[in-house]
């Protein structure tokens, strides 16, 4: 979490005499950080590259360099610390380690003109659940903007930047996060983005929806083009919010977000799973004989089609696909397992139905009023590697009337 201190808190970096550390504390110098650790020297190396390996992307993002060095101090038992170490630690500091999390204190000394900020910061942070690469992007945002924006875009920007990796676009959050978030009623998208009362360092639970929604808007392709702008006018505390700026989409947000959240695994992609809110969907009439082509690689997939409850719908569905690049040749049918079979769902008032199985050729009588979308059945985190698509041709069946 962020917090502004005074420079005599900053000064406890320089105390350490040459910062050479005692029995089994060490400095390790990187480019971009100075990190005292009573980490192993092995696994104080690893760190460094990692922090490195996170700042080019954070700072690649954003589009400004890392400034200074950020430093920080890495603790894994403070057994390790002798009592002179820590009591030069500032008080704040230590009691956010000891309660398993971490701080990062920025003290800004003047504007220098236009965006540039005159900063100090330092880290204290456990060495548990990758918080040093959480605290680092708070580091390098206070230290390169002077502000880290509101505590949703904040915190949720500070843990998707400890979880990136290059050319990454799939969900590698923690395996607890996803069962926690996969298990829990989602938490609404207004007290995320417009509650006063949420708060920095709270809890690692609602780091969790924080990290959601900002994963979701930083890779779904709907949400994107406008994330980054929007975080850097937060970053620069303009007058700017997140209703301003997403105003008439927020209710298509809301349930992109929800369905994220029903649907998050490992591997889950949000550019891949982006909803098709532009195809216009109409009634069939006795002559429509609409096809669509639907890709085993993506999310659930727009046909046009405006179903009434009660119709009867006649599918036929040609071509091929794959659900892994050396996986076998499957048609709209699937496998015996039920994998690869195409499947529909009905879009409706902002709620997709429970699905339903299309397959090469059937029936179908709707439930009831809505928009059909279709996809080819697989577990959400493995579509990135899927192949081919199917040409799925929809009609009214023989007898069935259009009211």
């Amino acid at each position: 979490m962020p917090l502004l201190i005074g420079l005599l808190s900053l000064g406890v970096f320089a105390s350490f005499p040459g910062l050479r550390g005692y029995a089994e504390t060490r400095l390790v110098e990187s480019r971009n950080f100075q990190i005292y650790t009573d980490l192993s020297e092995e696994k104080a190396e690893e760190l460094a590259d990692r922090l490195e390996k996170m700042i080019v992307l954070v700072s690649g993002y954003w589009g400004r360099p890392n400034r200074k060095p950020i430093r920080m101090f890495v603790i894994d038992d403070f057994s390790n610390w002798s009592s002179e170490e820590i009591s030069r630690m500032p008080p704040e500091g230590v009691q956010f380690v000891r309660n398993g999390g971490g701080v990062t204190m920025t003290r800004y000394k003047a504007i220098v003109g236009g965006p540039k900020v005159d900063a100090e910061t330092i880290v204290y942070a456990t060495a548990a659940r990758q918080n040093p690469q959480h605290e680092a992007v708070h580091a390098y945002c206070g230290g390169t903007f002077g502000s880290t924006g509101p505590v949703w875009y904040s915190e949720g920007m500070a843990e998707v930047g400890k979880y990136w990796r290059e050319g990454e676009k799939g969900v590698n959050a923690s395996d607890y996060v996803i069962d926690y978030l996969t298990s829990h009623p989602p938490k609404p998208l207004r007290d995320l983005v417009d509650n006063p009362l949420e708060q920095t360092g709270d809890s690692w639970q609602n780091y969790s929806w924080r990290w959601a929604l900002c994963h979701l808007l930083g890779f779904n392709e709907n949400y994107s083009p406008k994330f980054r702008p929007l975080g850097l006018a937060l970053l620069a505390e303009r007058n700017v919010s997140f209703a301003k700026v997403y105003g008439p989409q927020i209710p298509e947000i809301d349930f992109e977000y929800r369905q994220f959240l029903k649907d998050l695994t490992t591997n889950y992609r949000c550019d891949l799973c982006s909803w098709d809110w532009k195809t216009k969907f109409r009634p069939l009439s006795s002559r429509s004989r609409p096809t669509t082509k639907v890709r085993a690689g993506r999310g659930w997939q727009a046909t046009g089609v405006a179903v009434k409850k009660d119709q009867t719908y006649s599918f036929v569905a040609k071509g091929e696909w794959s659900l892994s690049s050396d996986g076998p040749i499957l048609g709209a049918g699937g496998d015996q397992t039920g994998s690869g079979v195409l499947v529909g769902a009905i879009f409706s008032d902002y709620e997709l139905s429970e699905e339903f199985e299309i397959g090469a050729v059937s029936t179908w009588t709707a439930p009831s009023d809505g928009d059909l979308f279709v996809r080819c059945r697989d577990d959400w985190g493995s579509l990135d590697d899927n192949d081919g698509f199917v040409e799925l041709r929809v009609q009214l069946d023989s007898g069935s009337e259009n009211d």
